[in-house]
């Protein structure tokens, strides 16, 4: 597993239709910052080193990372760290795969209040799962829960939803026996949609009676609300991973992801941006091919706001109950305790670890050792 550099790279759209993309269009303080950093990532602005060799001629300039959340280079090492501490957490059992998905009609009211909104949705979307767990009808026992929030579509358009990984049983509540799930889930799709749909309504409700929501044009919640309840929401209940490896390898792939990663672009030319993406319903890669500004106006809508946590753990996977409920689950499952590798060891080892290469070692005489020195702070 390596990061491969792109051909076509995010900063620099960014970067060319700046000045441009300023005038046309009002950014929010988290879309400003995002895109100031993601400009600014592996340049000479954030300061940067020198790679030399201690035994030959050796030398190259490498320049820091912004760290940003938003920024597709900058989420391979934080990804790879975070599926490692997560391998610790989870039970050795199957896990279910869940999709919840917001209609439509409600993307513009969310986009408007986005820390209210997307918080309520995460709230809602485990709170629909926890109460059908402990329905004694279906499993009767406390269940627990990662949830990520993505908040876009394949083509960048706005989709807020929450995948959720769910282990596929639960602690009783004298927490002295594992319940085991039905193969397919522990609860009817239609339950849950509906269980989702409720909770959700109930809190948006009550945030307008709060006056805590800014509304959109000519949006009236008793109507929208009638409509809502029409038709049952989207909720995806996938095949059961069998084990705890394809469940970390589902994860790695789905988390800390960014709307779009750099190799996903194909090219730039005469103010045009084209991009490959995946039809959902056929399932074939296709190429779309946008202005040059409404690409980066539809990136800027999955900008998310300051300190806002996209990743989330409930139930028997939350913090307050890793030293309490997980190791009666992991002795009543006969689990091993797995050791996370990565914890504590700096970003250079990591990458050899994962890489299997020795980035330590010189790549030009193979065999001097690779020293570090910082350049100049460009500020001074």
């Amino acid at each position: 597993m390596e990061n491969k550099r792109s051909r076509y790279d995010l900063a620099d759209i960014l970067r060319e239709y700046r000045d441009i993309f300023y005038r046309s269009y009002h950014l929010l303080e988290q879309q400003e910052k995002a895109y100031r950093d993601i400009c600014k990532c592996r340049t000479s602005e954030l300061g940067g080193h020198t790679n030399f060799c201690n035994s030959c001629d050796y030398s190259n300039q490498a320049y820091n990372s912004c760290r940003n959340k938003h920024c597709p280079k900058c989420q391979f090492i934080k990804q790879v760290r975070w599926v490692d501490k997560l391998r610790a957490k989870l039970p050795a059992c199957k896990h279910f795969h869940l999709v919840l998905t917001i209609p439509h009609r409600l993307n513009k009211l969310f986009y408007l209040n986005q820390n209210i909104l997307y918080n309520a949705l995460f709230q809602s979307a485990w709170q629909a799962v926890s109460k059908a767990a402990s329905n004694p009808r279906f499993l009767g026992a406390q269940t627990g829960a990662v949830a990520v929030l993505h908040t876009w579509t394949q083509t960048l358009g706005q989709h807020p939803h929450i995948h959720m990984i769910i282990p596929a049983g639960g602690l009783s509540e004298d927490q002295m026996e594992w319940i085991p799930s039905r193969k397919d889930f522990f609860a009817p799709k239609k339950v849950i949609s509906r269980l989702f749909r409720g909770i959700l309504c109930e809190r948006i409700g009550l945030a307008l009676e709060q006056s805590a929501l800014n509304l959109p044009n000519g949006f009236d919640w008793k109507q929208v609300k009638q409509q809502l309840y029409k038709s049952d929401w989207n909720v995806n209940i996938k095949k059961p991973m069998a084990g705890i490896d394809s469940v970390i390898e589902y994860l790695g792939r789905y988390t800390n992801r960014v709307a779009i990663n750099n190799s996903r672009i194909t090219a730039i030319e005469k103010d045009k941006v084209f991009f490959r993406y995946k039809n959902r319903k056929t399932g074939i890669h296709k190429v779309m091919k946008l202005e040059a500004l409404e690409f980066i106006r539809r990136f800027m809508l999955h900008i998310l706001p300051h300190n806002f946590y996209k990743i989330r753990y409930y139930g028997i996977l939350s913090s307050a109950n890793s030293q309490s409920k997980m190791p009666e689950v992991n002795a009543l499952l006969k689990n091993c305790v797995f050791i996370p590798r990565f914890e504590g060891l700096p970003t250079i080892e990591v990458y050899d670890l994962i890489t299997g290469k020795d980035m330590s070692r010189c790549p030009k005489c193979k065999n001097g050792r690779i020293l570090c020195r910082s350049l100049p702070d460009p500020d001074t």
